[in-house]
């Protein structure tokens, strides 16, 4: 299953009275860390582990603590240091050197941690604060509109610190073309848990046994499209049809859409085609473009090629936030 928050928390709400569970959360990190600040895992009463919050070399660990949360219903508190050579993450090999805190935190029907309400708001795509006191089992989610800082961070109050994590829907993309270069597109995106949806009006493309776990397939490219990227608020979208004709009507379609990016397939001189099909420049669109789209990094075979696409999709809707 993906890592993204809101596939850990859709499994957690569809098993949620069958056992207990404790919330996993890298609260402070120091040095280099595989996880920063913010990140969360899920670990329930049979052991089962949902996410990561390390490497790998102290899940194990992770999860023995987590033990000791549902017995206690107390939040545990965990440090690794991965320059202590007397440490267990040192031991382990963890590799990175930096030192990693993390707090385990019960959930329980009396006090789901908002979780509930986390939940359904990532399932309206809805962006929002998550609020976590630092040692304690009190965490609530605050819904707001998020821009800029994806970081976490530490606020101190009076009643003691607490982690602030900014929650964000993970990334829905638009894809037009449904030919076979666009299946390893949509299924690497899949695997990272984002959406994608798919539009192409022939009828021999994009064609649902050729793409199952697509988010939706459509059909008609016309206004409705804009007010569906809006209402579904996707975030970038792909120009991947191998028509000019059809890439240039959805382009005219887009420039009307609250997209951050759009990449476009092939060389400069045939997105200039595709502008001046669709009768704008590129200085009439309000968003990033990408021509040739994706990230150089030299690759040939489609799926290379699906790589570098979603790179730059990656990079566009992720970095320049990182902190």
């Amino acid at each position: 299953m993906s890592n993204q928050l809101s596939a850990l928390l859709a499994l957690w709400r569809q098993h949620r009275d069958e056992t207990e569970w404790v919330l996993g959360t890298v609260y402070r990190t120091e040095g280099s860390a595989y996880s920063k600040a913010g990140t969360m895992m899920l670990i329930n009463g049979k052991g089962q582990q949902f996410g990561l919050l390390s490497g790998g070399c102290i899940q194990a660990d992770i999860a023995r603590n987590a033990r000791k949360a549902i017995v206690t219903g107390q939040t545990v508190m965990l440090v690794y240091d991965g320059s202590d050579e007397d440490d267990l993450s040192f031991r382990l090999g963890i590799g990175c050197g930096g030192t990693v805190y993390i707090m385990l935190q019960p959930v329980i029907p009396a006090n789901d941690l908002d979780l509930s309400s986390l939940h359904t708001a990532l399932s309206l795509r809805q962006s929002g604060f998550y609020r976590q006191k630092i040692g304690d089992v009190i965490s609530r989610f605050e819904p707001d509109h998020v821009s800029g800082q994806s970081a976490s961070w530490i606020e101190n109050h009076e009643d003691g610190d607490w982690l602030v994590t900014p929650v964000l829907p993970e990334p829905h993309i638009l894809v037009v073309g449904g030919g076979v270069d666009a299946r390893p597109v949509v299924n690497i995106a899949l695997e990272m848990g984002w959406q994608v949806t798919l539009v192409d009006p022939r009828s021999a493309n994009a064609r649902r046994e050729h793409f199952p776990p697509a988010s939706n397939i459509l059909r008609t490219i016309d206004h409705s499209l804009a007010t569906y990227v809006q209402d579904k608020r996707i975030e970038a979208a792909i120009l991947m049809a191998h028509s000019v004709t059809i890439d240039a009507r959805a382009l005219a379609i887009l420039s009307h859409a609250p997209l951050r990016y759009l990449a476009a397939l092939g060389p400069k001189h045939r997105f200039a085609d595709i502008l001046q099909h669709a009768g704008i420049r590129t200085s009439d669109l309000p968003f990033t473009v990408a021509s040739p789209a994706g990230l150089p990094i030299g690759g040939r075979l489609p799926e290379s090629i699906a790589l570098s696409i979603l790179a730059g999709v990656h990079s566009a809707l992720f970095a320049s936030h990182s902190t």
